[in-house]
């Protein structure tokens, strides 16, 4: 079941925010009074900056909880740490304030909260599983309005959530206080957090290295700029930039949707936005890009240092989007590789392997000036990528079933295929070639796999995907210079009698191609 985006319900602060403040005794209980986003006590909850986003919980399990607490049943206690500054944060336990807080306060990540926390730009899924969350929860429990109506005018309610509504008055959730500074604060909330509920290692990652440029990155675009701004340290001009740039990356990798099954060829070029990869996909090509190694900070001689100013931030950001640019863009860089081709499998699966591994390639055709020679060749190096497919996943999935092990193999194959077809030889006898290499000898050439038999009448999503690309790849529009497929997001209209040369600007003189072939190839 699709997960519910309460994230924007509890603020983020740093642990290390400083002001004076009379220490108190502590509350050893919380009621729904407390929970109300303009109460004293939920004004001054916060998340530590590093704390995952309060994404993981889907509709059903939000519900259960709004159940459990309005029936009495035990939850367990909210952890906290108050801050030298007054602030109160969650070490454990921001999943349970969100979920009563988006009751009494109707947001499931469509809400006002919400709104403001993203600017006003909340992407079309999110409004969906809110909206589908809202209406689960007025089914089974009800309004949080309802149960106050019910106070004033219970005959306007129906009578479970009278009786119901009596009795949230009474209701509390225990508190527990972590004691000491921020350091200690912080180690009790990975240790908790490791435990019941592990936090995936990507977030872990990015938990850890919050102040780095990659991470930070990384965060600004799979929000592209919006929503907590872990940026926010930065001065104005800064955090302008950083959002611009992020944005436009965003836009690039997701636009547009992709919808399954597979209907249109009019696919993103990073896959779905919301999958669980996602994040890891947009760490990877960050760190890629910038050859930073996250499980080795000697890699190419770079440790990547916590980010004071925001302009190592911005030397990342403009990195990435230079090879986003080359990858599929209208910039007058771009390849404009086809999404199907290059990073999807036949049956319409986006797979983070191929992306990667295409980015690599196209830094390295970069690097090596091999730019020319791969527009020379690409007609068959695409006639490649459709009738041996089955090849890369043998690299990914027989031979070393990891991606961070698997994609450098997969464009270095891609760059022997350019080299061996720019070399006059066949298809064929490039493959062959290849495959007899020490690097590729377990690779098996065979006949593509045959439908297996099943023994449903029905296609499944795939498979309707499958039969879709299928015919669809018959009649994709071809770049008049380099007979590569041509995508929606990467077309220029070229003049095919050059201006220089007296062209005109009329219909019979124009031919659709990638942008670089105009551009780069053809000048």
């Amino acid at each position: 079941m699709a997960k519910v985006n309460l994230d924007a319900l509890i603020e983020r602060e740093d642990f290390e925010v400083e002001e004076n403040t009379n220490p108190g005794k502590k509350k050893e209980t919380i009621s729904i009074e407390d929970i109300k986003a303009d109460s004293f006590f939920f004004s001054n909850i916060r998340k530590p900056d590093f704390q995952r986003e309060t994404n993981e919980w889907d509709s059903e399990r939000i519900c259960e909880l709004i159940k459990s607490f309005i029936e009495g049943d035990l939850i367990p206690a909210i952890i906290l740490w108050r801050s030298t500054g007054g602030y109160l944060f969650v070490i454990d336990g921001s999943h349970r304030l969100s979920a009563l807080s988006a009751w009494v306060n109707n947001d499931y990540g469509d809400g006002e909260i919400s709104k403001q926390f993203y600017d006003g730009v909340i992407p079309d899924e999110q409004l969906k599983i809110a909206g589908e969350t809202r209406k689960l929860i007025n089914k089974k429990v009800g309004l949080y309005e309802d149960f106050r109506r019910a106070l004033t005018h219970p005959d306007k309610v129906p009578p479970e959530i009278v009786k119901s509504a009596k009795s949230l008055a009474a209701l509390a959730i225990q508190l527990q206080w972590v004691e000491g500074d921020a350091s200690k604060a912080e180690n009790s909330f990975f240790k908790i957090n490791q435990q019941a509920a592990p936090i995936d290692k990507t977030e872990l990652k990015l938990l850890e290295s919050r102040k780095k440029p990659n991470s930070i990155a990384a965060r600004a675009i799979i929000r592209s700029g919006k929503g907590h701004k872990y940026w926010s340290r930065f001065s104005k001009e800064i955090q302008d930039q950083i959002q611009e740039i992020a944005k436009e990356i965003n836009e690039i990798l997701f636009e547009p949707k992709l919808q399954t099954p597979i209907k249109t060829l009019d696919l993103p070029v990073g896959g779905k936005l919301s999958s669980a990869q996602t994040l890891q996909l947009i760490l990877d090509f960050v760190n890629i890009v910038n050859k930073i190694d996250f499980n080795n900070k000697d890699f190419n001689n770079k440790e990547v240092n916590d980010d004071l100013t925001g302009k190592t931030t911005i030397k990342f950001l403009n990195k990435v989007r230079k090879v986003a640019y080359r990858l599929n863009s209208n910039h007058k860089s771009s390849l404009g590789l086809h999404p199907i081709l290059y990073f999807y499998s036949q049956n319409g699966q986006h797979r983070t392997v191929s992306f990667l591994a295409g980015v690599d390639f196209v830094m390295k055709l970069d690097e090596r000036k091999k730019l020319k020679d791969f527009i020379y060749v690409r007609e068959k190096f695409e006639d490649f990528l459709q009738n041996y497919d089955y090849l890369i996943t043998q690299i990914y999935y027989e031979k070393h079933r990891d991606v961070q092990k698997s994609y450098k193999h997969i464009s270095n194959f891609f760059e022997q295929v350019v080299i061996d077809l720019k070399g006059g030889k066949t298809l064929n006898d490039t493959i062959d070639k290849i495959i007899s290499s020490d690097e590729f000898k377990y690779l098996n050439i065979r006949n593509k796999e045959k439908s297996i038999t099943s023994s449903t009448k029905e296609f499944n999503t795939n498979k309707k995907s499958e039969i879709f690309i299928k015919d669809a790849l018959l009649s994709v529009p071809r770049c008049k210079i380099c007979k590569g497929l041509i995508h929606r997001n990467s077309i220029s209209i070229d003049h095919i009698q050059r201006k220089e040369d007296g062209g005109l600007a009329i219909s019979d003189n124009g031919q659709i191609t990638h942008p670089y072939c105009n551009t780069g190839y053809k000048n």
